[in-house]
């Protein structure tokens, strides 16, 4: 199929799959984000022991998970992993194909000015395989634990988000793994966000500037929300902030 072996159609794979992966982690660090503003309103750890969704005077962060939990968003959050997992999949798999074809790391086959723009779009496969092997040992932290047995009734659920919030940030060694990961999710959506633009088209001299900025400051934010979770989590777990 055309889409499949032209070069143009590759591109365009990686710019929608890429916009998948934008959405995900938009969602995914607002929701993470919203623990911190527990934190600012004595709500942090608050969550019920039933396993009945927005039960009354849980946190805003429990409150979240439990939206994340409805029918809805349970169904989309599948397709946006799965958008978000054939993004690093099929570019790993591209840039492969390329080193073979050129002998050199290169993402795609047809050259682009985005080639030597950046340390990030020269690595954009290191990077990818730094952010997928990262993920799984994300996944085994609260998805194994929250949605892996609510969903196919596999291991012991945790009903208590805050916990597993405490628990994985808690410890300092486990932190800094997290602080490097968001470190190299950034340098792949600056890069990844203006190429997802370009790919369809918005890559004239104005548009390009603009989109580049933009694709910044969406990283910047995406990544900030992550690290502030964190590092909230991480002195919630050590008692550092005053009840």
């Amino acid at each position: 199929m055309f889409i499949f072996n032209s070069s143009i159609g590759k591109k365009f794979i990686q710019a929608v799959s890429g916009a998948f992966l934008v959405v995900f982690l938009l969602l995914h660090a607002t929701i993470n984000f919203f623990s911190v503003i527990d934190s600012f309103t004595g709500k942090y750890g608050v969550a019920a022991a039933d396993a009945d969704l927005f039960t009354k005077g849980d946190g805003l962060f429990k409150l979240g998970c439990d939206f994340m939990s409805t029918p809805v968003i349970s169904i989309m959050v599948p397709v946006l992993a799965l958008g978000f997992l054939v993004h690093i999949g099929y570019g790993i798999w591209l840039s492969v194909q390329n080193v073979r074809a050129r002998g050199g790391v290169k993402r795609y086959e047809v050259a682009s000015k985005a080639a030597t723009d950046s340390w990030s779009a020269r690595n954009m496969l290191v990077l990818g395989l730094l952010v997928l092997g990262f993920l799984f040992y994300h996944l085994s932290h609260f998805w194994a634990k929250m949605q892996l047995p609510e969903m196919f009734g596999i291991g012991n659920f945790e009903n208590n988000p805050y916990l597993l919030l405490n628990v994985t940030f808690g410890a300092w060694w486990s932190l800094c793994i997290y602080l490097v990961w968001f470190c190299v999710v950034f340098l792949h959506l600056t890069h990844g966000f203006w190429s997802m633009f370009q790919t369809v088209g918005w890559n004239g001299k104005t548009w390009f500037k603009r989109v580049k900025v933009i694709g910044v400051i969406v990283a910047a934010l995406i990544c900030f929300m992550f690290v502030a979770t964190a590092l909230n989590a991480f002195l919630q777990a050590h008692g550092l902030i005053p009840a």
